[in-house]
């Protein structure tokens, strides 16, 4: 595909960057309607803080006990896909505690190893926004060749960011050009994570962006039923559906055809500057 190519890593860590649990939801869908083969995994010795992402006990099928590390792991596909087909690699796992540049670069070596041509990264973050609306993603590049290509924004902001940042800035630094994707998760619904609606309009737009297929129809009654459970509830709280009902306004108005593309990016850009926070930096 153009700006980005035919051999695509998509990219999700849980933590941080990953309100409702959207991004890393929407690997586990694609792993899930995939057949995919392990490319590169660290060494949780090098990157993790036990005390923060503790090992798991767990007992497998003969009843022995083992121990499940916190991991990151790069996946391939199983089986190729027809010459000049887009394919997806995953790139998913803990959000890394320590020796960031050594763990972004390890994963770009990988990714220079075996020829990948695009990145897309994947998040979600807390936004003052209604769950009865569609839920917005914000499609950049730091990429201009990318931006042109599939015309997406260029994010302006600057302060703290997390992990998926960092990749962005190594790939496009070893010459990968990247995409990020965010999904704005309504902040009221923190708890009622996993977010199927916010992890179905991250799929929607990676298809809208690749043109590979993504099968989720089992993903959008899911996220139906998760709509429907959060209007059960503020049903019940006046203060929460006079709360909701503004968010609605708001978002209307930014949907209005008389709020221009312009206008609501430097809106955006704004929310996320006056919260301290944003793309890469809101945690979850």
């Amino acid at each position: 595909m153009d700006g980005l190519g035919n051999r695509i890593i998509v990219v999700a860590f849980d933590g941080w960057n990953d309100a409702g649990e959207a991004a890393s939801g929407a690997i586990e869908m694609l792993r899930e309607t995939g057949e995919y083969e392990l490319a590169h995994s660290v060494d949780p010795e090098l990157y993790f803080d036990y005390q923060y992402t503790r090992p798991a006990s767990k007992m497998d099928a003969t009843g022995r006990r083992e121990l499940r590390w916190p991991e990151a792991a790069l996946w391939r596909p199983r089986t190729p896909p027809a010459e000049g087909a887009p394919e997806f690699w995953l790139l998913t796992g803990v959000e890394p505690a320590r020796t960031w540049q050594a763990f972004a670069n390890e994963f770009i070596d990988v990714a220079l190893r075996d020829d990948v041509t695009g990145i897309i990264l994947l998040g979600a973050m807390l936004s003052d926004v209604p769950h009865t609306r569609p839920i917005s993603i914000f499609s950049a590049s730091s990429n201009e060749e990318v931006r042109e290509a599939l015309e997406l924004e260029r994010s302006l902001y600057e302060g703290p960011v997390g992990i998926l940042s960092v990749i962005e800035h190594f790939a496009e630094t070893a010459g990968i050009p990247t995409a990020t994707l965010w999904a704005s998760v309504p902040h009221y619904v923190a708890s009622a994570a996993p977010s199927p609606k916010a992890t179905l309009a991250l799929l929607d737009r990676l298809e809208e962006l690749t043109d590979v297929d993504i099968p989720r129809d089992r993903l959008r009654t899911d996220a139906a039923a998760w709509e429907a459970s959060i209007d059960a509830a503020a049903a019940d709280d006046e203060e929460m559906t006079d709360y909701i009902h503004q968010l609605e306004r708001t978002r209307d108005t930014w949907d209005s055809p008389e709020a221009s593309g312009d206008a609501i990016a430097q809106a955006f850009e704004r929310y996320l500057r006056r919260r301290g926070d944003g793309p890469g930096d809101h945690k979850r």
